[in-house]
């Protein structure tokens, strides 16, 4: 076996630089329902949400198998700086539609740049496509209509359950219960996306020749990747927390609470069959089942359309961004060092971009103001974003609070005199 080399190490960092970017793009997932309804403070809930992350890390290794060992081949020639562009691409991705609020799939971004960085430097030939195609895109399809479904369901049983009960009680049962569910996802969620982290590192020590081929995951691989995504849970990913929690549909506890545990159980059982999917599109499809699933709900069909444009274009951008910067970097170290310093540039400039309106964890259920009828470029710095950016944003954006709401069609929860004014999700 070679010895632990620099390129290798610059790898791995940057494979945890992802994962950290991933636990910040991903903690809506599990938490915005939870703290848009107020079950829980937005600090506390991203704490929870952070040490849940960190243990599913542990659970297991079928997914991070499936990221190192079936999708590249490894014996075709993949070298660490390839995997290194890949993760520039996923990375600037998350990023940019962190900026956004754009609950896009860190996942499809980590495939998306492993597929455009690899077919860039060896060609298409290393790519197993059966294997995208059967454990990435058909879960990736399926994966968020079965978690809607289940989700319409368990909130029809949900409000027929409770139609007869206590208000009080069954108010207090529905917070304990959207917590419960909201510490699930987030215990599947680190089953799920810890791991691509972990197959990321694995196959790029496979190709350093640092660890055999056959080789699981070492367990300082897991540990480091746990202790990555569940840092950047913990900082919370403010804006796209935001955006979550009131753009699909209006959002009631017993929803939330059906959302959720529909969500965790999808993604739990995909994680047992090494199934790499994205849970910000599984999450997504469980809101807007339980959207359905009360009477008289209602789903944003225009702002979800926007949001599955938004993914759509996930796997070409990030790969298209990767196969730029493997292009660059297979030429030697001269090439990393470019890549490297235009992606530090690019992420600086995307941070300090993000200073311009701070979203955190004292503002994160604010009201947002609605698109600007303003032309792109003109009165897009007043929300922090320019340029492509600001339109981006604006054709994701949900509308504003009251618009759409659908308030005048009747419901039929039993406990709307004791509940919360809802937030949407």
């Amino acid at each position: 076996m070679e010895h632990f080399t620099l390129l290798i190490g610059i790898v791995i960092v940057t494979a945890l630089v992802f994962d950290f970017t991933n636990g910040f793009h991903d903690t809506a997932n599990a938490m915005a329902t939870t703290i848009s309804t107020g079950a829980m403070k937005p600090k506390a809930a991203v704490t929870m949400s952070a040490i849940l992350n960190l243990v599913g890390a542990f659970l297991s290794i079928e997914v991070a198998t499936t990221i190192s060992k079936g999708i590249i081949d490894e014996t075709a020639g993949i070298q660490p700086e390839v995997i290194f562009a890949g993760l520039v691409g996923a990375i600037l991705w998350n990023l940019l539609t962190w900026l956004g609020g754009i609950p896009s799939s860190s996942s499809m971004a980590l495939i998306g740049g492993l597929i455009g960085a690899t077919v860039a430097s060896v060609g298409i030939g290393a790519v197993d496509g059966d294997a995208v195609l059967s454990k990435i895109l058909i879960p990736a399809f399926i994966a968020p209509v079965v978690a809607g479904l289940a989700a319409f369901l368990a909130t029809r049983l949900t409000y027929r359950a409770a139609r007869n009960a206590d208000p009080e009680k069954t108010s207090r049962g529905y917070r304990t219960g959207q917590i419960t569910s909201a510490a699930l996802v987030s215990l599947a969620h680190g089953t799920n996306d810890a791991q691509k982290t972990m197959g990321v590192m694995t196959l790029a020590l496979i190709s350093g020749g640092v660890i055999a081929g056959d080789a699981d995951p070492p367990l300082w691989v897991i540990a480091s990747a746990g202790i990555a995504i569940a840092l950047g849970t913990y900082l919370g990913g403010w804006r796209i927390i935001r955006t979550m929690g009131r753009g699909l549909t209006d959002i009631h506890p017993p929803q939330g609470f059906a959302a959720q545990t529909s969500s965790a159980v999808t993604i739990l059982a995909s994680s047992h069959l090494g199934f790499s999917l994205s849970t910000t599109q599984v999450c997504s499809g469980s809101v807007m089942g339980s959207g359905y699933g009360r009477k008289g709900g209602v789903v944003r069909w225009n702002t979800a359309y926007r949001m599955f444009a938004a993914w759509g274009l996930t796997i070409p951008a990030a790969g298209l961004v990767a196969a730029l910067a493997a292009l660059l970097a297979v030429q030697g170290d001269w090439g990393v060092t470019v890549v490297a310093v235009l992606f530090v540039a690019a992420s600086g400039a995307i941070w300090a971009a993000s200073r311009r309106a701070v979203v955190d964890h004292t503002n994160v259920n604010d009201d947002e103001p609605g698109p600007s009828a303003e032309p792109a470029g003109q009165g897009a710095g007043d929300a922090g974003d320019s340029g492509v950016m600001s339109a981006a944003v604006q054709a994701v954006s949900p509308p504003p609070v009251g618009a759409q709401r659908g308030d005048s069609q009747p419901d039929d929860d039993p406990n709307a005199a004791e509940r919360r004014t809802p937030s949407a999700v």
